[in-house]
């Protein structure tokens, strides 16, 4: 499918993508509270691997312009020489006119200015178009690195809820078997019950282990975005205000996107790249003019030959490709296909982001409904637990029973928390999928922690673990 939809390039939309660093260097400058969600993305921003990599990446298609243009302006060359001669003769002749061994030297000073270079020119629009192409990368990962640390900040969050959740279902169950203990003591039940107590126990003693395990590894995933370590964080409030995206319209997020997602962008730009490397192939079939002016100086230590000898020209020159073997043509062919590649990955693209806008806008608002189903799911079964006890302390219900319903309230607990989280994680992506996900977006999310703290103290690590991240300091572009 050839795709002749032209790249938009608006000076509202570039100040948005190049102004990202500074909005985001701006919203960090002022106090806040350490470990929050703005604190660690701003350490994020400042030292992801990923992020770094990508600016030098953008500095280094900036500085490719550069060494483009450098092939249209003057080039000025200079040589020398520094020769020694000697001759060997058979023949001899009744007088010599020069020395049979010498030293020369000889300087040469060229300046050549191209007039007509198609090929060097357009080399130079290419760059632009690589530049505009970087840019948006460039953004995509900052958007990313954004989306990465908050998802990864209320997987923490998540993962202490769900703890939270497990270690008072091992208190809960743990009680309920010290009760069945005393009971089949005094021969009021059988040992059967106590068995099914002890195994519900330790069931809650393996799944508190695996939520304490879930909450180191999610405090690592979150050292790994920033190359820091952070024993505790800001927590979410009680009450947030869980509703539908605004705008309420679907189309409007997906034309939200198709304007705003830097990763369709690029892959647009990656369409204008491409066809000016088509432009390039067949630029090499036109001539090259250029203009020329060298000095020529020589002298050497013969002693029969006096003075030196100079010589200059001033002129132009130019050429013309006939027959290159069928280079050029083969080029022209060549970039043609990855044209038409980048035309497909560009809807590719576009069709990936609309089914991912249309995906996170319907899971958001599922999420408002979800979260207001588990939070009456906790409240349901805290009257069935309550109802269960009553039932058992006058013999009508069994541990069995009495069990499973504690197993079902702390389950729709931990189920409520994380219906939370996939709501806030739903609604950033959601942002970062219509290239919406910026500085306001965070700080609205972080205005919704409560100030409270969820704690964790990591082992330390070895020395050699530490040394092995040391990658030394940067190189400094010469200026």
């Amino acid at each position: 499918m050839m795709c002749s939809r032209p790249l938009r390039r608006t000076g509202a939309r570039f100040a948005r993508l190049t102004l990202l660093p500074a909005l985001v260097a701006s919203a960090f400058a002022s106090p806040l509270q350490a470990a929050d969600l703005l604190t660690i993305a701003s350490d994020a921003m400042d030292s992801n691997a990923e992020l770094a990599a990508a600016r030098s990446q953008t500095s280094s298609v900036g500085a490719g312009r550069d060494v483009q243009q450098s092939d249209l302006l003057p080039q000025v060359d200079l040589t020398g020489n520094l020769t020694h001669n000697r001759q060997y003769e058979s023949q001899s002749s009744g007088f010599q006119t020069a020395d049979d061994s010498y030293t020369g030297a000889s300087l040469t000073l060229e300046a050549t200015q191209a007039l007509f270079d198609a090929r060097n020119s357009r080399e130079v629009e290419q760059t632009e178009r690589e530049i505009d192409q970087q840019l948006y990368r460039l953004a995509a990962t900052e958007q990313q690195v954004l989306i990465n640390v908050s998802s990864a900040y209320f997987e923490i969050l998540r993962a202490h809820e769900v703890l939270e959740a497990r270690r008072a279902q091992e208190r809960a169950i743990g009680r309920q078997l010290e009760q069945a203990r005393e009971q089949f003591e005094v021969g009021l039940i059988a040992i059967t019950e106590v068995e099914e107590a002890q195994a519900a126990f330790d069931q809650a003693r393996a799944e508190r282990i695996t939520a304490q395990s879930n909450l180191q590894v999610s405090f690592e995933a979150l050292e790994r975005l920033t190359g820091q370590r952070y024993s505790s964080i800001d927590s979410l409030g009680d009450e947030i205000p869980i509703a539908p995206p605004t705008p309420g319209d679907r189309d409007h997020w997906v034309e939200m996107a198709m304007e705003n997602n830097p990763l369709v962008l690029a892959s647009q730009a990656a369409v204008e790249v491409s066809r000016g490397s088509v432009d390039i192939a067949r630029a090499g079939r036109q001539p090259t003019v250029n203009a020329f002016a060298n000095y020529n100086y020589a002298d050497d230590d013969r002693e029969a030959i006096e003075g030196h000898n100079s010589s200059s020209q001033v002129g132009l020159q130019a050429s013309l490709p006939l027959y290159t073997g069928g280079r050029t043509s083969a080029s022209i062919r060549q970039n043609t296909y990855l044209l038409e590649a980048s035309q497909y990955e560009f809807e590719a693209q576009r069709r990936d982001t609309i089914q991912q806008v249309r995906s996170f806008y319907t899971q958001v608002s599922n999420d408002v409904s979800t979260v207001e189903a588990r939070a009456q799911a906790i409240v349901s079964n805290q009257s069935a637990l309550d109802a269960t006890r009553a039932g058992y302390e006058v013999g009508t219900r069994n541990i069995v029973d009495v069990l499973n319903a504690e197993q079902n309230l702390y389950n729709a607990i931990a189920e409520h928390a994380s219906a939370r989280y996939d709501y806030v994680i739903n609604l950033l992506t959601l942002r970062q999928q219509s290239g919406s996900l910026d500085v306001p977006a965070v700080k609205e999310v972080n205005a919704w922690l409560d100030g409270g703290s969820v704690s964790f103290i990591l082992p330390e690590e070895a020395e050699s673990s530490d040394a092995a991240m040391e990658i030394g300091e940067p190189p400094q572009p010469v200026r």
